[in-house]
């Protein structure tokens, strides 16, 4: 848990509970709350491409539904997060960043990829955040079918964010882990096992 930040959000009180549990698995408990934990370290997107991990899900979010905003949330999520670099941005987009980075001290990120457990069958590999068309929510799991199984995905996510974006990403990036149920005022239960970053 020292490798990982706490993850707030403006108007947002209720904070989700990541606790570390039998030979470091962390649980996540969210209540009508949202939080995340941030990797505290960056890495090399073109070196460690393969996302692997293990989760299991307790129970669904049933009034979710990715494609609203009043129903984004998710017993978990995992996010990768890509770092905007101004060297590559076009005129419009530096502008726009760097009003961002006035307001808030730090330029947002370029975009980012979640793959997450959606509460029902979505019917597409990945739908844009009603939030942001910068971030691509990319639904792993689907309703309650492999509720309390242990599931474990590997990812490429050079191939996923050229599938989505239609570029290139960023060459820098860092992890995010969610629980969130403040848009439902629901509750949920959650586990991760491990995350790991490989080469091809």
């Amino acid at each position: 848990m020292d490798m990982w930040d706490t993850l707030t959000f403006p108007k947002i009180d209720n904070i989700t509970n990541y606790t570390i549990i039998d030979d470091g698995i962390l649980k996540i408990e969210s209540d009508n709350s949202a939080s995340g934990l941030k990797f505290s370290k960056t890495f090399n997107v073109f070196e460690s491409p393969v996302l692997t991990w293990r989760w299991k899900v307790e129970n669904i979010i049933h009034s979710g539904d990715a494609r609203k905003k009043s129903g984004d949330d998710y017993p978990v999520r995992i996010y990768v997060i890509f770092k905007y670099d101004p060297e590559k941005a076009g005129f419009g987009e530096k502008i726009q960043y760097n009003a961002i980075k006035l307001l808030y001290g730090e330029y947002p990120p370029k975009a980012s990829l979640n793959y997450i457990w959606s509460n029902q069958k979505l019917n597409t590999d990945y739908l844009f955040s009603s939030y942001t068309k910068k971030a691509a929510m990319i639904p792993m799991d689907e309703g309650r079918d492999k509720l309390g199984i242990w599931q474990t995905y590997s990812v490429n996510i050079l191939e996923d964010y050229r599938k989505i974006f239609g570029s290139d990403p960023p060459l820098t990036a860092s992890l995010a882990i969610m629980g969130d149920s403040d848009n439902t005022g629901e509750k949920s239960l959650a586990f991760i096992d491990y995350i790991k970053l490989e080469s091809e």
